[in-house]
């Protein structure tokens, strides 16, 4: 229980920053994006602000042993840089750029009933079951995880 607190606690947090650096406005992230046009350099700061925040968690994280509330770190193991990681990143970046929404701040403006975010969702979770229907990797099926509830 304590982790799904801490969870909820922390996509709060992260929704209410996103609301108040204005990341869930596509016109404000839009106008940061366009540096040839009417840039507005604002959310630069947003970004200062966040590395401000980020690097020290991160060297506190680097000296710790686990997290406090899971018993292990879960660290990527790959590092390469290949083709998948490459598509996926343009395709990110280009959708970004199209309507100024990502993932994280469309979820938050859903709760404005933004309409241009509801049309961005309903196209996120298509393009999410296209995937995992046609695309994803097809591997024996493998025993589930363990349940970490009971580590909470």
């Amino acid at each position: 229980m304590t982790r799904i607190l801490a969870a909820l606690l922390a996509g709060l947090v992260f929704g209410v920053g996103l609301i108040v650096s204005q990341m869930v406005v596509p016109a404000k992230v839009l106008g940061f994006l366009d540096i040839f046009g009417a840039w507005d350099p604002s959310l630069a700061f947003v970004i200062g602000g966040a590395i401000l925040v980020a690097a020290p968690a991160f060297a506190l994280g680097r000296r710790m042993n686990a997290p406090v509330l899971a018993t292990a770190f879960e660290i990527p193991k790959r590092s390469d840089i290949d083709a998948r990681l490459l598509s996926g990143a343009a395709i990110f970046g280009i959708g970004w750029g199209l309507v100024g929404l990502c993932p994280g701040p469309a979820l938050t403006a859903l709760g404005f009933g933004s309409t241009p975010a509801l049309l961005f969702v309903a196209a996120m979770i298509a393009g999410m079951a296209i995937y995992h229907l046609m695309l994803a990797p097809r591997s024996p099926k493998a025993a589930p995880a363990p349940s970490q509830e009971a580590d909470a």
